[in-house]
């Protein structure tokens, strides 16, 4: 049984890494997970009602790759469509989490990558920049020859909102040379597992239309509790005794009505714990409330690790879908995109539902 289990595997991931790899319009036709090795997977969908995915990893070496789809089924693998060695690339390594957006005409990817200027040698020295293309196919070149600004800290996971002639970017306070104190810092101290709890924090900030910095000083929108029983799920990392970090990372904007969802992911991307919760404001820029009935995606049966997740709308419209990524016990370690519907009910609760194998 143990040799089947291993043939099986190995084949899949076979087949999951020969999807993301080979430079051609290699086509894949599946439901969740769908055999495409992204992390972090954002969803653009265009005028025409076409829609195009982008991710961390899936085969891209030092950018980003992309996969195309009429239908959210069937998906084209378009190459790689962005890379560190054309004009203006300032980033050299760990590019993640990509997200496209459509503007006057033209296709504005913002990216996380380790920026190449790090005097002081710092091991996460991530920043924001902003690529831009005539096509949701690339190439994508930066649009500036350095990140969008430097707050002082690395940062990764931007996330855009436009409203009213405005630019809002969304990102994540890294972990690092970050502790804080809270009760669960001096839990797990008491312990004796960790001396210290390192977490990220989500702010945003008001950014220049043409992206070539940001207005005002960023606000702190999101960061873990610092109770022991409050939103105790974001504190599952600690808990499980996987890392002296607490995430609070991969922000995604949404407004209905007059109501702004930030959705956000907490515990280690790397861990099953990794989940999706929300929060809601009245203002782009806060103050957010987390939603007591967090999180409203986390794992279930054999799918973990769901989360930094994006939205999009179903071909005809009417549905709200939930993009992110997860692991299955029969596709091993690999990120790989899972789509769900989820919806806001009468009550304004944003509820997804999901994960689902089908």
């Amino acid at each position: 049984m143990k040799r089947l289990i291993c043939i099986f595997f190995i084949t899949t991931s076979f087949f999951i890494q020969s999807c993301a790899q080979k430079q051609n319009k290699k086509e894949v036709q599946s439901n969740n997970p769908l055999p495409v090795a992204f992390g972090d997977p954002y969803i653009l969908k265009d005028d025409d009602g076409n829609y195009f995915m982008y991710g961390t990893g899936g085969g891209a070496e030092n950018g980003y790759a992309a996969y195309s789809s009429s239908d959210l089924k069937t998906w084209n693998f378009e190459g790689q469509v962005y890379r560190n060695d054309t004009k203006n690339a300032w980033g050299i390594h760990s590019f993640w989490a990509p997200e496209v957006y459509k503007r006057n005409g033209k296709y504005y990817m913002f990216y996380s990558a380790q920026w190449k200027n790090n005097p002081t040698n710092e091991l996460e020295n991530f920043k924001i920049g902003v690529a831009v293309s005539d096509k949701p196919t690339g190439p994508f070149i930066d649009l500036y020859d350095r990140p969008i600004f430097d707050p002082g800290y690395p940062i990764i996971d931007a996330n855009v909102w436009f409203e009213d002639g405005k630019t809002y970017l969304y990102y994540s306070r890294c972990c690092y040379k970050h502790p804080v104190k809270s009760k669960i810092a001096d839990w797990a101290k008491e312990k004796g597992w960790y001396d210290e709890i390192e977490e990220s924090w989500v702010y945003g900030v008001e950014m220049k239309s043409d992206f070539s910095g940001v207005i005002g000083e960023p606000v702190l929108l999101l960061r873990p509790p610092l109770e022991m029983d409050v939103h105790e799920w974001e504190s599952r990392s600690v808990t499980a005794h996987e890392a002296n970090r607490r995430w609070t990372e991969g922000s995604y904007l949404l407004k209905d009505k007059d109501t702004y969802y930030m959705m956000y992911s907490a515990n280690n991307f790397d861990g099953q714990n990794y989940a999706v919760g929300y929060a809601t404001s009245k203002s782009p820029l806060g103050p957010f409330t987390k939603a007591p009935e967090n999180p409203i995606l986390q794992k279930k049966g054999d799918v973990s690790g769901t989360g930094h997740n994006s939205m999009t709308f179903s071909p005809n419209g009417k549905d709200m879908l939930c993009v992110y990524h997860g692991r299955t016990e029969e596709t091993g370690h690999e990120r790989l995109v899972f789509i769900d519907k989820m919806e806001i009910t009468k009550e304004g609760k944003l509820v997804v539902n999901g994960p689902t194998l089908k």
